[in-house]
């Protein structure tokens, strides 16, 4: 597919304005590396949770959800539409509780919280787990799209599209900080937004498809609309639907919903002018990535069932493509190519925008972990601010060259979604209860850490065919089987260990208390909460289906569902003083 002149212009213009904004905040987020990495601590809701729906909406998003379509229908997102309770929980919970610690870094809460050389040993060695290898395997997959997008609609080398991507996202994010981030984000996600509803709008026009009643007509797409799973079929019912919704989001770790927030989300916490701004944000990040985003990309999985009814005949449209990149999640690019110009440059600009928010977003949260937790807390302890920067900044070069090359071995995005999952499996109640249990100590996560790798890694080899050891192991297990497996053994083992070992010590445990709680018990308004955690899920879920239900042309139960979102919506509201 060849790009036309308007669609350059619009590309390269995107490019400008993204550096331009790295340029223009540069003196200010390098000031120090609070400014660069928390940006003064004063930005607002509205900004941060934008930003936190940008990053969130990769450049393998869209090829994950038209993949889950493909293979499992629309209900087939239930696997990640379940983690809206953990982000609920964050909005109710624990949003209030991290903007109030204080910390620079979500990992700074371990030796806020334990004590002893276990507590800086655990936030070292996460530091290095998670920002550098959990992370590079997240941007691998994100580059993995980027390399497919690039080959499929432009013919570009994969050398050739992350050459491209990569050096721009890399300058505003080594200019910018965590301002010049957020700010190129808000920009990012009105481009993605328009561009992925007016690809979607102009794919449903295509003779092919001819319209949305034909679409949900059509033979193909027929058994796929359903926004619940067969319950007839229990393998598809445990994997995509009972476990996610059951087990998965309370119990496993996941970037972007991790049990009791984490991670980037925490950054961005963190960041806000004050509790509230934390808690807003936190919460419309949960509606618009949950409830107002998947729907454009649902809707264009559909419509490939149509064009390319199976992996064959993506084969055939793409001769040339590497065999092993031949997969469900290859759809979505596969159906831009039908783009006009002008167009196909708003929604390449749309990617693009979406793979650069990703990124930056991983570059900047991983440095700080790398400089915040690890360099300057073990390496360096009298280390200036200006050090600390440029580490930063060495290590987010780093750390893209890295994940740049991982692209090349991953195959699908759902493999590294699967993988993510089974790392993370079972030490999610731990960061739900370690606010409140004083019980659970360094040695707890670091048993859950440990167990739960061990058991991603034994149940990897169990199904690897490269390795000749195919299920012999422990049988052939499904996914669900091995997440509630791991779930299990991780539990039993970090409660165990929980029980033979010592809490932290006593003044630890008051400080940490005083800083988080003051006066007020841990459990204050525990029962408003727990309403405005039921009100919140069902809301969003109400209208995530609604949505659904009205293109469907269900008008009725469509309708119906909004007024149910509007009742949760006014009740969250008038309880507002209670929760935030």
């Amino acid at each position: 597919m060849k790009l036309e002149f308007i669609d350059i212009c619009i590309i390269l213009a995107f490019f400008l304005i993204s550096l331009a904004i790295g340029i223009i905040v540069s003196k200010r987020s390098s000031k120090d590396s609070s400014s660069f990495y928390l940006s003064g601590r004063n930005m607002p809701w509205w900004l941060l949770g934008v930003s936190m729906v940008a990053t969130t909406f990769a450049a393998d998003t869209p090829n994950l959800v038209a993949g889950l379509v493909r293979a499992d229908g629309v209900s087939g997102n239930w696997v990640w539409w379940a983690f809206l309770l953990t982000g609920m929980l964050t909005v109710f919970f624990y949003a209030r509780l991290w903007r109030r610690s204080g910390i620079t870094t979500d990992l700074e809460f371990y030796e806020m919280r334990y004590s002893g050389k276990s507590a800086a040993f655990l936030r070292g060695f996460r530091a290095i787990y998670l920002g550098v290898v959990f992370n590079i395997i997240i941007m691998g997959t994100v580059c993995l799209a980027a390399i497919k997008i690039g080959h499929v609609m432009f013919g570009f080398s994969a050398a050739t599209t992350l050459t491209y991507a990569s050096i721009v996202t890399l300058a505003y994010s080594l200019l910018g900080g965590l301002k010049g981030v957020l700010i190129t984000d808000f920009v990012q996600f009105i481009i993605a937004m328009v561009g992925s509803i007016w690809a979607t709008w102009y794919i449903l026009d295509l003779p092919q498809i001819n319209g949305m009643a034909n679409l949900i007509t059509h033979p193909n797409v027929q058994g796929k609309l359903n926004l619940f799973p067969d319950f007839s079929n229990t393998d598809m019912m445990m994997g995509i639907f009972i476990v996610p919704i059951a087990v998965q989001w309370w119990s496993t770790w996941y970037p972007g919903a991790e049990p009791g927030g984490g991670g980037y989300i925490a950054q961005r916490m963190l960041a806000a002018k004050d509790e509230k701004n934390a808690t807003w944000a936190v919460l419309f990040f949960n509606l618009a990535h949950y409830a107002l985003r998947p729907w454009p990309w649902i809707i264009i999985g559909l419509a490939s069932l149509i064009i390319y009814p199976n992996l064959e005949s993506l084969a055939v449209a793409f001769p040339n493509l590497d065999p092993s990149f031949i997969k469900d999640d290859l759809s979505y690019p596969a159906m831009l190519t039908f783009l006009p110009a002008g167009l196909l440059g708003l929604v390449v600009t749309s990617l693009v925008a979406a793979f650069m928010s990703t990124i930056s977003t991983h570059l900047n949260w991983g440095s700080s972990y790398v400089v915040n937790d690890f360099y300057a807390r073990f390496i360096n302890k009298n280390a200036s601010e200006k050090q600390k920067i440029i580490t930063g900044r060495l290590s987010m070069v780093l750390m893209m060259v890295l994940a740049a090359m991982l692209s090349f071995v991953l195959e699908e995005a759902k493999f590294a979604f699967d993988l993510i999952i089974q790392i993370g499996a079972g030490s999610g109640l731990l960061f739900i209860l370690r606010w409140f249990w004083y019980r659970i100590n360094p040695w707890s996560e670091i048993t859950a850490m440990g167990v739960s790798f061990s058991m991603a890694v034994l149940f990897f080899i169990n199904s690897s065919t490269e390795l000749g050891l195919t299920n012999e192991l422990f049988g052939e297990l499904q996914s669900w089987e091995m997440i509630c497996i791991n779930v299990f053994i991780t539990s039993i083992a970090w409660l165990t260990v929980t029980f033979l070992t010592e809490k932290s010590n006593q003044k630890t445990i008051d400080n940490f208390h005083a800083a988080i709680f003051g006066k007020e018990s841990k459990f204050h308004n525990f029962q408003f909460k727990t309403l405005g955690f039921l009100l919140g899920v069902m809301g969003v879920y109400s209208l995530l289906f609604a949505t659904g239900k009205l293109l469907y042309g269900q008008m009725e139960i469509g309708f119906g569902l909004l007024v149910i979102f509007i009742a949760c919506t006014s009740g969250i509201v008038a309880m507002r003083k209670k929760l935030f």
